[in-house]
Parts: structure tokens; C-alpha cells; sequence
């Protein structure tokens, strides 16, 4: 298995997807360098009303400006193209309604799923290239021609800035046609090279933010994006009302901050129905889990019917635990982790690894708590 270079035999020309970051900026310079014919496509991603609302997002305005000055810089055509409808659609709907609907959203995997690799491809056949590429530190290695096989998904080299958890939900036909030119440099190493190239963004700071929401401030996000809120009550563990609350749409499965007091240990939401409108809390131990389950799942390779034991990320951040998995019906995993993980949290993706090889992945569903909720509670509280 080895990553795809230019041949005699293979289409030679990239769409490199330019956010006007130095990550995506050297990868294009790499494609140049190993002789594709590169094509800078940025997408604007952001509706006309919100473009003055954050000018160094990755889809905004100066983002643009920074991606078209690259492709001038490095002699590449670069085009610009509306998907702010889509990306309202696709993205952020999805964003507000898993909140909604009690759950955590990862709108990242979304848009890499939708967009990047989705509705970009159209782009990408107009202009005539064979593959995608992006700034993403991950590595997707493509079988030779006469080997038949299918691309496989590996962890960028870097482990601080690895973001194969991002790109589990790829299709096979999808990561088929996707290059990761940055999987086996380090951050320190896109810098010196944009540095050495003399690019205006070498030094231009990360975003660590959801591009759409400013401030890190979802909730404000959505107030501002006119979203009603659900509101209800707060329950403990025993079933126990203990008060009022605004919206499950502002909790998260582990939060402890704007939570009622008077417990004398810390609380922390634990599970949140809403149907209901219960935001159930508890303690730390209570945020332990031994078993979940994760729907619509993408296997990258063979479905486990009997429990495997394999590497399980529940988060971005975590560095990953073993689990046993056990492949279900209709795009079901069960996931029993060797030892209890904290805060698995709904909405949010579980992503399987063997080794440093991406092998499948899901989103995790709702645990069931078993709070028996006693009727007209609220009536008890003194």
C-alpha cells in the first residue's frame, strides 16, 4: 500500500481544498512539488448575513483572501465557490437539531463527510481531477492499480495534531479519491516549509473553534439563530426533581457548571431526555460507563460479529481505550470498554482503531438510565 503519486498511467490533477490556513497552503505546495496539477478551491461556507461576524474563520472573508493570495503565491488557478446553502443545511440544521434532540453534535465529521468529500467531488469532476485533497494530518493509503484493494485510513504521524477521528465516516469510494499530503510532517515542519516559501500565512494562528460559532459560544449561537429552546426539569438519580431548567439544549452529558446546588459533592449531567425534558444528574461515579452502543457505523474493514477486542476513541481529545466490540444489525456496534469510561456522551463519534489504522467508527446513541421519575414530581418540591 502506498500513497498515490503521479504516473504516466494516472490522472495528474488535485483539487486541493484551501481554507487559508498554513496547513492547507502547504499542502498544496507538496501536491506542486511532486508534480500534480494543483486546483485551489475554496468554499464559502457562510451565509452573506454572517460574513462581517468573524473575518479569521476558516469559511469566512479573510479566510478567502488568504487562500486566493497562496494560490497567486505558488502559480495555481484558484476558484471560490458558494456552498453556504448547503453548509446551512448539511451542517448547521444537523448542528441544532442534535442538540434538540438531547445529544452532542460533531459537526466537523459532517462537513468532512458532506462537504469536503461530498459536494465538493462535483467541483472536482467539473475541473477534471481524479482526487481531493485537504490540510487534514492523517494518512490514506491507496492500493496499487493491479492489487484491487481498498484505501485505508491511517493516524497523522504527529499525535498532538492527529484528526483521523474527523474522517471516519469517509466512504470507501470517498476516501478512494482523497490525499492527505501532511500525514507524516509534524506542525513545526508545515510551518518552517510555508516559512521558507515565504507564505503570508505561516505564522497565522489555528482555529480551535466550530467555524460557524463565534466565541465558543454555542448556545448563544443558537439563541442568535432564533432556535426555541426546550425547557424542563432537573431530576437526581433516585428520580427526585430539583428544579427548573431553560432548555436541554444547554446541557451536555458531563457538564457540571450552571447546575443546582445543595447536593454537598459535585453534580454532573448524566443523561438527558428529550422527549421529557429531564436533565438527569449525579455524580462523578455515576458518569462511568461499562457498555454503549453506536449507530450508523462505517467499517473500513470487516464487521466483527463476535466481540473483538480494538482501540476505542469516544472523543477528539481521548487518547483511546479497549473495548470489546460486537458488530449488530442494521449498522449497530456494542461497545463494551475493558475498563469504565467517563462521559460518553451521545451525539458524539466512537471511532475504532487497530494500531494506528482507522477500521470503523459510529455515532454514539442515548444510554437508558433507569431514574424512575414519580409523578407530578415538580408538586413535591418544598
Amino acid at each position: 500500500m502506498t500513497t498515490p503519486v503521479p504516473s504516466k498511467t494516472a490522472a495528474r490533477r488535485v483539487v486541493v481544498g484551501m481554507s487559508g490556513g498554513v496547513d492547507s497552503s502547504v499542502a498544496a505546495w507538496l501536491l506542486k512539488e511532486q508534480g500534480w496539477e494543483v486546483i485551489g478551491v475554496t468554499m464559502k461556507l457562510w451565509p452573506q448575513d454572517c460574513m462581517t461576524r468573524a473575518e479569521d474563520k476558516c469559511c469566512g472573508p479573510q479566510a478567502i483572501a488568504d487562500a486566493r493570495g497562496v494560490a497567486h503565491a505558488l502559480g495555481i488557478p484558484h476558484y471560490v465557490i458558494d456552498e453556504a446553502v448547503p453548509f446551512e443545511r448539511l451542517v448547521i440544521d444537523y448542528f441544532a437539531d442534535e442538540y434538540k434532540a438531547g445529544r452532542t453534535p460533531n459537526p466537523c465529521v459532517m462537513c468532512n463527510e458532506k462537504l469536503k468529500f461530498g459536494n465538493l467531488w462535483d467541483k472536482a469532476t467539473a475541473l477534471g481531477a481524479s482526487f481531493i485533497a485537504t490540510g487534514h494530518y492523517a494518512i490514506a493509503e491507496h492500493p496499487s492499480p493491479e492489487s484491487q484493494g481498498a484505501p485505508i485510513l491511517r493516524k497523522g504521524l504527529d499525535p498532538k495534531k492527529d484528526q483521523s477521528y474527523f474522517l471516519f465516516s469517509l466512504r470507501g469510494e470517498q476516501l478512494a479519491r482523497a490525499l492527505f499530503p501532511l500525514g507524516s510532517l509534524t506542525k513545526e515542519e508545515i510551518r518552517g516549509i510555508a516559512r521558507k516559501l515565504g507564505l503570508k500565512v505561516a505564522d497565522k494562528e489555528d482555529s480551535q473553534e466550530i467555524c460557524f460559532v463565534p466565541g465558543k459560544d454555542y448556545k448563544a449561537f443558537l439563541k442568535d439563530r432564533g432556535e426555541t429552546f426546550q425547557p424542563g426539569g432537573f431530576y437526581d438519580m433516585q428520580g427526585s426533581y430539583l428544579g427548573p431548567h431553560e432548555g436541554i439544549e444547554l446541557f451536555t452529558i458531563g457538564q457540571r457548571k450552571g447546575l443546582p446546588g445543595g447536593a454537598g459533592t459535585p453534580r454532573y449531567v448524566i443523561d438527558i431526555d428529550a422527549e421529557s425534558g429531564r436533565v438527569i444528574l449525579g455524580g462523578e461515579e455515576d458518569l462511568l460507563c461499562e457498555e454503549f452502543t453506536v449507530n450508523r457505523t462505517n467499517w473500513h474493514d470487516e464487521p466483527p460479529s463476535t466481540p473483538r477486542k480494538i482501540l476505542v476513541k469516544v472523543r477528539h481529545g481521548h487518547t483511546g481505550d479497549l473495548a470489546e466490540i460486537t458488530a449488530g444489525p442494521n449498522d449497530t456496534a456494542v461497545i463494551r470498554p475493558l475498563e469504565p469510561l467517563r462521559a460518553v456522551t451521545p451525539g458524539q463519534a466512537a471511532v475504532f482503531y487497530d494500531g494506528d489504522r482507522v477500521i470503523g467508527g459510529g455515532w454514539i446513541a442515548r444510554r437508558t438510565t433507569t431514574v424512575t421519575i414519580p409523578a407530578n414530581p415538580e408538586a413535591a418540591l418544598a
